[in-house]
């Protein structure tokens, strides 16, 4: 007897900086789209993952909290964490901190730098959990065909996520995981982390729309931009300034002419 499970391990709230939806909302989605599971990733932030996993079971789902934290060499999904790793330390130290506290390590949307995706000599070492090996949102694909073959190479489970900023995108790209002699009722947290990590893991998914995905990353420049001219308004005028150019950067590298 086997039990396969659909869980989507990438997905933002309204707690991102970036992000649209409350939890509830999102919650409602995984469950009428038959997932078992969808954790909240907002960035560098967790209490409304939290609390999003507290709520899952009135859904039906499984709840697993989360987070995607900034690292000093790029992003990390950090899967059945209760509290904020540390941020801005080295991804091979954040790794381990995560396995301390039982939870699996998952690096998103690797090589991909326009979002702050690890670079391949900075992962030499870091012997993450799992890959994500298909984001959703993609323009070419070929960043996703490369973390595949990265994963393979090294051995790594492959999974895939939606990265979803709005609700309707969640589900879009999920892990399915094969886990053998279990019910669902008997289906938790731990049985599922269990299962990423022996790397009993298929992914499926398909693209968020190029014009979708353009917009969000420029909408999401400009966002960070002001967040950051607000915050550092109270310290300094000139980091307002920083915000803006860091937009700009941000609007190029992910137009066509930078490719």
């Amino acid at each position: 007897m086997s039990l396969t499970v659909r869980i989507d391990p990438h997905v933002h709230s309204d707690a991102s900086y970036d992000a649209h939806d409350p939890v509830e909302l999102i919650l409602e989605q995984a469950a009428e789209i038959g997932l078992d599971a969808v954790v909240i990733t907002d960035h560098d932030v967790i209490h409304e993952s939290i609390r999003a996993a507290e709520l899952a079971p009135m859904y039906g789902l499984v709840g697993i909290p989360g987070v995607e934290v900034s690292t000093a060499d790029g992003h990390l999904l950090c899967l059945g964490v209760r509290e904020m790793p540390p941020r801005r330390a080295p991804m091979k130290e954040t790794v381990e901190w995560v396995r301390d506290r039982g939870g699996v390590a998952i690096v998103p949307h690797p090589f991909q730098r326009s979002r702050h995706g690890v670079r391949k000599k900075r992962l030499r070492g870091v012997d993450p959990d799992a890959i994500e090996v298909y984001n959703s949102w993609l323009f070419t694909g070929w960043k996703n065909r490369r973390a595949r073959r990265f994963a393979q190479s090294g051995g790594y489970p492959g999974v895939a996520g939606s990265d979803a900023h709005k609700v309707g995108y969640v589900g879009r790209a999920y892990t399915e995981i094969d886990i053998p002699d279990v019910r669902r009722p008997e289906l938790t947290t731990d049985v599922v982390l269990d299962a990423v990590r022996d790397g009993a893991t298929r992914v499926e998914g398909r693209r968020t729309p190029i014009p979708t995905s353009a917009r969000h990353y420029a909408g999401a420049g400009v966002r960070k931009s002001g967040y950051v001219a607000k915050q550092g308004a109270v310290k300094s005028g000139s980091v307002a300034k920083t915000g803006v150019v860091q937009a700009a950067q941000l609007l190029y590298r992910v137009s066509p002419f930078s490719r």
